[in-house]
């Protein structure tokens, strides 16, 4: 199961893993965006892709997918919570609402999938649960509250899960992207170029050299691949790690 996996690093990880041959669930609370992503896949891979409808930020949906995923009798082998929502506000102008949507979607639900799938996974003792957190869950930017804080408390999350199952066969990591060109990220571009009245490419520009030393986005690709690397045979005792591909971000 890949969460929000109709677009961006959750797409790349979708189909990354189907070309992998396994049987990936696109869990979106959009159909027709999914049904999209899912014939698209088709076509490169000649793999069919399975739709979950799934509202992450409603706790009953989400244990209704649980019910009805489980209910298949199938392995629930891999979990990729990519599921992401951003907003942009000073700490004291933040809307309650919006931080309380950003925790639900990007935080709360990674606990509940989580919690709902290990059963599963432990009575097969084998198991592969990835976060896809962000470089934001290891430092900080201004303006973020909610997304730092949600980051941050997943790449917890992820270290937990992993101690409370380090002695099976169920693994626990978290990815943490710098700048990677998907739709979210596209709109802070936007909003800068609008700002600065400068162009898109000067405004990328901006953007990396702020935080990314490589001057260049990390690509979904990449991030699938890295996915597809943890749920490997070599993955098997990586446990606990907030993987961070961020073009140097982190190591200044």
């Amino acid at each position: 199961i890949v969460t929000g996996g109709n677009s961006g690093i959750g797409y790349e990880t979708v189909l990354e893993l189907a070309k992998k041959n396994a049987r990936v669930f696109m869990a979106s609370r959009s159909e027709e965006k999914a049904k999209e992503a899912i014939e698209k896949i088709k076509k490169e891979t000649g793999k069919d892709v399975e739709f979950l409808c799934l509202d992450l930020a409603d706790l009953k949906q989400v244990k209704k997918a649980a019910e009805d995923f489980l209910s298949l009798k199938i392995p629930l082998d891999i979990l990729v919570n990519n599921a992401g929502i951003q907003y942009v506000s000073p700490i004291e102008t933040f809307p309650i609402g919006q931080w309380d949507d950003v925790l639900a979607i990007n935080l709360s639900s990674a606990f509940h999938t989580t919690r709902l799938a290990l059963p599963r996974m432990r009575a097969n003792h084998w198991g592969r649960i990835i976060n896809i957190a962000s470089v934001h869950g290891l430092v900080a930017s201004t303006n973020k509250s909610a997304y730092v804080a949600a980051k941050h408390g997943l790449v917890g999350l992820t270290k937990v899960t992993a101690l409370e199952t380090a002695t099976t066969g169920v693994t626990c990591n978290a990815i943490c992207p710098g700048w990677v060109l998907t739709p979210l990220v596209q709109q802070q571009v936007d909003a800068k170029a609008t700002a600065l009245n400068v162009s898109i490419a000067d405004a990328t520009k901006q953007l990396l050299s702020e935080k990314e030393p490589s001057m260049q986005f990390t690509t979904p690709e990449e991030l699938g691949e890295l996915a597809v690397f943890l749920c490997s045979p070599a993955g098997n005792n990586v446990r606990g790690v907030a993987w961070n591909m961020d073009g140097g971000w982190t190591a200044q």
